[in-house]
């Protein structure tokens, strides 16, 4: 069975949100969604706890599991989840082959990093903002 793992700290849900997860499902037959914890957000300003954040998201048709991350660092989730593919969102910060290369070690096996785009005009900052 194919592994996609996705994250993202999902405050405010909204359709970019869904984009994001649906096209992360597409890539494989079980997507685990990986929820930021509350200590390793920095100045978002969060509405919802990590635990009514995992909630929301792991009741999304998409989610096949939603988790809390690492208190620590993302390779000990990565460890954990051991997916076959890594999706990150057009806006997350993060190198394709730096995050590629953490997966491999971390898991030590082949693992695919894909950045999935479109709905750019979505953006959590924006609709806290307005």
């Amino acid at each position: 069975m194919t592994k996609v793992m996705a994250q993202g700290t999902f405050d405010i849900l909204h359709p970019g949100h869904l984009h994001y997860l649906q096209k992360s499902a597409e890539l494989g037959e079980n997507l685990v969604v990986v929820i930021a914890r509350d200590s390793r957000v920095e100045d978002k300003g969060l509405h919802f706890t990590e635990e009514e954040r995992r909630e929301m998201v792991n009741a999304l048709k998409p989610v096949d599991k939603a988790i809390l991350g690492s208190e620590g660092d993302i390779y000990s989730t990565v460890q954990q989840v051991d997916p076959d593919t890594i999706t990150l969102g057009y806006d997350q910060d993060h190198s394709e082959e730096e995050v590629r290369e953490m997966a491999e070690k971390a898991t030590g096996h082949e693992v695919k990093v894909k950045r999935i785009s479109g709905l750019e005009d979505y953006s959590s900052s924006n609709i806290r903002d307005s």
